[in-house]
């Protein structure tokens, strides 16, 4: 019965398109399954439970912002002027001050960019892989995205893992000196035990899926953002994520129980890391690594869309925040 109206107005590539590959896949794959749905789009507005905002801050940033000056108004006056033709050729928008309505950006830049009407930012659904608490994320709101760094645009190789018994290492970590959290991560663990494996770039020749595959738990710090595309990979190579974030609001997280197939850890807890994962017992892992393989099938994009894929979950998490909106007509 769910409905979304994708507004038709804008041309590619700043709207109705975005990037199908990186870290930021998830804004073009997202974009582009909604411009092909067939059971949950409707092209008679007033049939519309929600109306989606097709524009993409990642192609904002390639196409209109002008390099190194950190100046975003481009982005904000582009949203802006879209929002004010939409919101003139049709009576939707000011009929709920944008509550019913959604963006979607995996950009680190979404949230600021939401800014650029403040109806869009403090009253519509606001679909965002930086999903940061600290910084106005609205759990009740907004719709916290998985960052999925597709670098083929496929799933293909990345999907599945071997049991607990085929995997030696005990937790596992590769990545740049991006933000807070990592610097310290590397400090206490950087080449001080075997048990935990910390890098911050892998030699060469060394494959990072193959270590994760054969790693109990993945370790997931966030960078400059509070979201990190290792969370995912954990997931799909069926390697128990352990999370490392302050403020962060995990994916899904009405519907899935993230405590059951993953360790949440706080930052002041990384010099105590190897004694929390050895301090849970070889079953309550098996158990766990169990559910990732349960829960994997959330996070798989799909092309056509399939039931109970990432396209879903994102848009049944739209739905859970639309119940919250009354429309007074």
């Amino acid at each position: 019965m769910f409905k979304v109206f994708v507004y038709e107005e804008g041309e590619p590539p700043l709207f109705h398109d975005g990037p199908c590959r990186s870290i930021y896949s998830m804004e073009g794959r997202f974009i582009h399954n909604m411009e092909v749905e067939k059971k949950l789009r409707t092209r008679d507005p007033d049939r519309a439970h929600v109306h989606f905002l097709p524009f993409s801050v990642v192609k904002m940033v390639k196409f209109i912002y002008q390099p190194n000056t950190f100046n975003i108004t481009p982005l904000k006056r582009t949203i802006l002027d879209y929002i004010n033709t939409i919101s003139t050729k049709y009576p939707f928008w000011n009929r709920t001050l944008g509550a019913d309505h959604f963006m979607l950006s995996c950009h680190d830049w979404g949230p600021v960019s939401s800014y650029a009407t403040p109806h869009l930012h403090a009253n519509s659904i606001r679909v965002l892989c930086n999903a940061n608490t600290s910084e106005g994320f609205n759990p009740s709101k907004d719709v916290s995205l998985p960052e999925i760094n597709l670098k083929t645009g496929l799933n293909t190789g990345i999907i599945g893992g071997p049991s607990a018994s085929h995997r030696p290492i005990l937790a596992f970590f590769a990545g740049g000196l991006h933000g807070p959290i990592r610097p310290i991560l590397l400090n206490h663990w950087k080449n001080k035990d075997t048990d935990i494996q910390v890098h911050d770039y892998l030699p060469q020749g060394v494959s990072y899926y193959e270590i994760m595959r054969k790693s109990r738990f993945c370790l997931c710090p966030s960078g400059y953002e509070v979201a990190s595309p290792r969370v995912v990979e954990a997931i799909y190579l069926e390697c128990v994520p352990v999370i490392i974030s302050d403020h962060y609001v995990l994916p899904f997280s009405d519907v899935l129980d993230w405590k059951a197939f993953s360790i949440q850890v706080s930052v002041e807890d990384i010099p105590n890391l190897k004694k929390i994962l050895l301090g849970v017992s070889w079953r309550q892992y098996i158990r766990m690594q169990r559910r990732v393989k349960i829960v994997q099938r959330h996070f798989i994009v799909n092309t056509p869309p399939k039931r109970f894929d990432v396209y879903h979950m994102i848009l049944h998490s739209v739905w859970l925040r639309r119940l919250n909106v009354h429309l007074h007509t």
